[in-house]
């Protein structure tokens, strides 16, 4: 069941309510904002409080909360019966571990059993999967509590170059720091709901920085990890190339706590064959001496990056240093702007790998193919009021046996890998690159307005580089962790290093964040819910 509107969203919560009501034991309140999801593991494992009333909490924030956000498309029926089963566990003496009776959000774009996948669209508004994704399952085996569902740019933000904010299902998302600003895309609604403590910690999904954006923008811990660390079975796709998973959260703890759940690998998904070999306790990882001894490089130029984004960056860099780590720069042809080679790859993949998802959709849902949905957009007048220009594009090409497909992969991929990040790593001897994730959210542009696209068709380098899509193209981890405000807004500091260094840069993000403390949480979107 969707629940964008405030009379749905009255109904489910009601009936959630009386489901709660019968339990015999009710549950004390518990108060979510700005906790940690480490804070409330150990809470719960103390005895402090329960899942019930920590799930209830979140539900009870969704509502208060999300109709000025729309952050979140769906709440799980039986959320708060996953949160007594916990309960129960734990009376049992059965936890099954630190995120047990934990409540995440899952991007619309994860298989969850319970709710339809739309990936914001119509289209997909009857796709109720019979089997949860690989993330899910984890999160489940973990214990935790799938709350629910987030909203997103519309398949993942590939649909069309015009802007188009959020989506047609869940409708247009706002920045809880500034309403009239972007919380970016496409996981937009997974870093809304993490800034604003609409769950605990949340999933998004990144092709090109999709979950560094939105983290950047509100102040929030995001990483798209090394292809494939995450297993991407059962995640509507655009790129198998480029295409991940991670969490989103409040902190570097919170991140390391999601990261060791869903992180391994899967025979579904046969480029996680190596997942299982390089993970690591990521947890374990988390030092406040980690930056000690280690170089990092700076890379300037790139989007976002001016004088007032500059001072910020410079800032965070004496903290490096002051935690031990020496800081060179880079020099400025190490990265180029690759969105265009992006481009052609995610045009010439989407429409194979649409097709490879569909296929095991339920057959309630009609569209089996990319030019089944083009048709659907033509034809239905929730969605026909939006371009499809991407779409169609990618349905005229001629999928991967495509020269100028093949041609472009392999040049960005080495453009932004061993000449690129990798030069970095072994010409420099960095242990990582830092840079700016993304510049201050923007304006939100009306609907249907041209060349917001981040990969929209444009001359060769007539952008700076894109830090994220660069580190995408190379296969390599990127981590944003808070850097402090400009004009009262998020900027992240971005943590690139090599293939499968993961631990590595989660213990810089950690001994940056702990020496920094510059997380700022969001008021402006309470303000919106008091009118």
């Amino acid at each position: 069941m969707y629940i964008r509107s405030a009379t749905a969203i009255a109904l489910v919560l009601s009936l959630t309510l009386a489901s709660c009501n019968k339990q015999e034991e009710a549950a004390k309140a518990y108060e979510v904002e700005e906790v940690s999801l480490a804070q409330l593991s150990a809470d719960l494992a103390a005895g402090k409080t329960t899942s019930v009333a920590a799930t209830q909490a979140y539900i009870d924030r969704i509502n208060r909360y999300d109709g000025a956000l729309n952050a979140v498309i769906g709440v799980m029926p039986d959320a708060l019966e996953q949160a007594a089963a916990s309960d129960q566990r734990r009376k049992d003496g059965k936890s099954l571990g630190p995120l047990d009776g934990v409540p995440i959000l899952l991007k619309d774009n994860i298989d969850a059993v319970g709710l339809a996948t739309t990936a914001g669209s119509f289209a997909l508004i009857d796709n109720l999967p019979v089997k949860d994704s690989e993330v899910t399952r984890r999160l489940r085996d973990a214990g935790a509590v799938i709350l629910g569902k987030t909203n997103t740019s519309q398949w993942a933000g590939l649909r069309t170059e015009d802007s188009f904010n959020g989506s047609t299902v869940g409708g247009s998302t706002h920045n809880p720091y500034d309403l009239a600003r972007s919380a970016a895309g496409s996981s937009n609604g997974s870093g809304i709901a993490a800034a604003a403590s609409l769950a605990a910690g949340t999933m998004g999904t990144d092709t090109t920085g999709s979950i560094i954006s939105p983290s950047s923008y509100m102040g929030l811990v995001g990483m798209r990890p090394t292809i494939a660390l995450v297993s991407r079975r059962g995640i509507v796709p655009i790129s198998h190339t480029q295409d991940t998973s991670g969490p989103m959260t409040r902190t570097v703890t919170d991140f390391a706590m999601m990261l060791n759940v869903v992180a391994g690998s899967d025979p579904a998904d046969p480029e996680s064959a190596e997942a299982d070999a390089h993970k690591a306790d990521y947890v374990k990882a988390l030092s406040a001496e980690a930056l000690r001894g280690k170089k990092l490089g700076v890379f300037r130029g790139t989007r976002g990056y001016n004088e007032t984004t500059a001072a910020v960056l410079d800032e965070a860099i004496e903290v490096l240093q002051a935690e031990g780590a020496e800081v060179v720069e880079l020099p400025a042809d190490l990265l180029e702007d690759t969105s265009q080679e992006q481009r052609v790859i995610m045009i010439h993949e989407i429409k194979e790998d649409m097709a490879a998802y569909l296929v095991d959709a339920p057959p309630s849902v009609k569209s089996r193919t990319l030019a089944d949905l083009i048709e659907f957009n033509k034809t239905d007048a929730r969605e026909s009021m939006h371009a499809q220009d991407m779409f169609e594009e990618a349905q005229a090409t001629d999928g991967r046996q495509d020269d100028v497909y093949v041609k472009a992969k392999e040049y960005a991929q080495r453009r932004a890998g061993v000449e690129g990040f990798g030069r970095a790593f072994k010409e420099f001897g960095v242990d990582a690159v830092i840079g700016l994730s993304r510049g201050p959210a923007e304006v939100i542009p009306p609907d249907g307005k041209g060349g917001e696209h981040v990969a929209g068709a444009r001359a060769k380098g007539a952008a700076p580089p894109h830090m994220s899509g660069n580190a995408a193209l190379a296969g390599y981890p990127n981590l944003t962790v808070p850097m402090g405000l400009v004009s009262g807004l998020p900027v992240g500091i971005s943590f690139v290093g090599p293939a499968w260094s993961e631990a590595t840069l989660v213990g810089f993000g950690y001994d940056f964040e702990q020496a920094s403390k510059k997380r700022v949480p969001p008021t402006a979107y309470k303000a919106a819910a008091a009118k």
